[in-house]
């Protein structure tokens, strides 16, 4: 399979390089030159895989060319070993809803899923070539403790970790920020998530320097974790066993894990609406609801994985809508950064066919947090009960709610809900008491790249 960038896809990639690179050095994202779609009768041949044998078939077709059928296989089996359900995932019930658990990897998050599976691909790769690469990345809490654990200990791999200072959860930090290797570097950004993210996609961009540290990047934008996250939508399918398409409910902030169901449903998976679940940064919501793209304050929420307003995923979707124009969507992407863009009625007619949106402030989160302990004993996350607000608000009672995260990470919205919270599971409580280290930063890319480069 063939890679191109959304903003120039006259020139084709190979997965080794959409891997490592993780951004167009023009600025866009790799999505693949062409896509397998697979019929019923194809669809039915997967039905009674298990997990891994699933994210083998599927994480096959995009990265052939990199790594033979039977070292990915061995290599998932690995990635997954340390996951606490045999199957990587769960599905159960809140009432009418399904909720799909996502959180029982090593940090609690469904992060893990493809964090995992990444760092024993670098892992993979740098036994077949003699380099060191430098990993930068930007979280709003998740991504960075599961990438710190994926990483963490490997021979020839630094990671670089930039989280908004004092906006994510106690539990989030201490998950990144007790790891004592060698070769993981916790920054703290004194600003919001996007501004971590802007500073990670100036150091991609400036070539000479990221050439120089033989930079690459692990945020959603990989396409390596796109491939990987898709799985669990098809699993889900298979597992619920029925002949109609379904709905899913996604608590989303960079729009990677949703579009990760809009690559499976693209490739034949039947899915009837992919449901954008928003916080009260609900830049996602106004732009597929009404067109409105232009980015707000962030407001500081209980749900910090989703304070995001420029949502770095949505580029890959507009480059669809737009018939593949990579012109079209360079210009597009110029609008953005200018904060100038509308989505116009045709685009957003496209994009309404496959997905819904909706928003939660903080007093329905809790409500929803509160309603479910009470109605099933079950607590929630901040971020699910988005997911399982948003589906209610739409009605969408027979939907798959994604369950991102375990709710001992958010212990100040659950206490807030109903004055209780869930514990760390025993094998990670240790974090709690244990020494950080980490380092304060000003929101400024020169100065970030100068503490790199001191490290590297």
């Amino acid at each position: 399979m063939k890679y191109i960038s959304t903003r120039n896809n006259s020139k084709e990639f190979n997965f080794s390089e959409v891997f490592i690179k993780g951004l167009a050095d023009d600025g866009g994202l790799y999505v693949p030159k062409s896509l397998k779609k697979y019929s019923t009768e194809e669809l039915l041949e997967l039905k009674n895989l298990n997990y891994n044998e699933l994210s083998t078939e599927l994480i096959n077709i995009f990265s052939a060319d990199f790594i033979s059928k039977e070292e990915l296989s061995s290599l998932i089996k690995k990635s997954y070993s340390t996951f606490r359900e045999k199957e990587v995932v769960k599905i159960s019930s809140i009432g009418e809803l399904k909720l799909l658990e996502l959180f029982h990897g090593p940090t609690l998050a469904f992060k893990d899923i493809a964090m995992q599976f990444i760092g024993n691909l670098y892992e993979y790769y740098l036994s077949k070539n003699d380099k060191k690469i430098n990993i930068v990345v930007a979280t709003s809490g998740d991504t960075g403790a599961a990438a710190i654990d994926a990483i963490k200990g490997k021979s020839n791999l630094n990671i670089f970790v930039l989280h908004p200072n004092n906006r994510i959860s106690p539990v989030q930090r201490k998950l990144m920020t007790t790891v004592e290797e060698k070769n993981v570097y916790n920054i703290a950004i004194d600003g919001n998530f996007d501004d971590c993210q802007n500073i990670v996609k100036q150091m991609f961009s400036d070539l000479e320097f990221s050439k120089s540290i033989n930079m690459s990047g692990v945020n959603s934008i990989n396409w390596a974790r796109i491939i990987a996250q898709s799985v669990y939508y098809f699993y889900t399918y298979f597992k619920l066993d029925t002949d109609k398409p379904i709905s899913f409910s996604v608590p989303t902030g960079n729009f990677g894990d949703v579009f990760a169901g809009y690559l499976a449903k693209k490739m034949g998976l039947p899915i009837d609406k992919l449901i954008v679940a928003t916080n009260e940064n609900d830049i996602l919501h106004r732009a597929i609801s009404k067109g409105d793209y232009v980015s707000r304050k962030v407001k500081e929420t209980l749900s910090p994985s989703m304070d995001i307003q420029l949502a770095s995923n949505f580029e890959r979707l507009i480059y669809y809508i737009n018939n593949s124009d990579s012109e079209k969507t360079a210009d597009i992407m110029k609008k953005i950064k200018q904060n100038t863009y509308q989505i116009d009625k045709p685009s957003l007619e496209i994009i309404q066919k496959d997905f819904l949106s909706e928003s939660c402030n903080e007093k329905e989160t809790l409500n929803i947090i509160k309603q479910t302990y009470e109605e099933n004993n079950m607590i929630l996350d901040p971020h699910t009960a988005v997911g399982v607000g948003v589906a209610k608000k739409l009605s969408f009672n027979d939907c798959v709610v994604l369950s991102t995260a375990h709710p001992c990470k958010f212990p100040d919205a659950t206490n807030n809900a109903i004055n209780k919270h869930e514990k760390l599971p025993e094998e990670l409580q240790y974090v709690l008491g244990k020494g950080e280290n980490f380092q304060v930063l000003k929101n400024n890319t020169e100065e970030v790249k100068n503490f790199v480069k001191s490290k590297v």
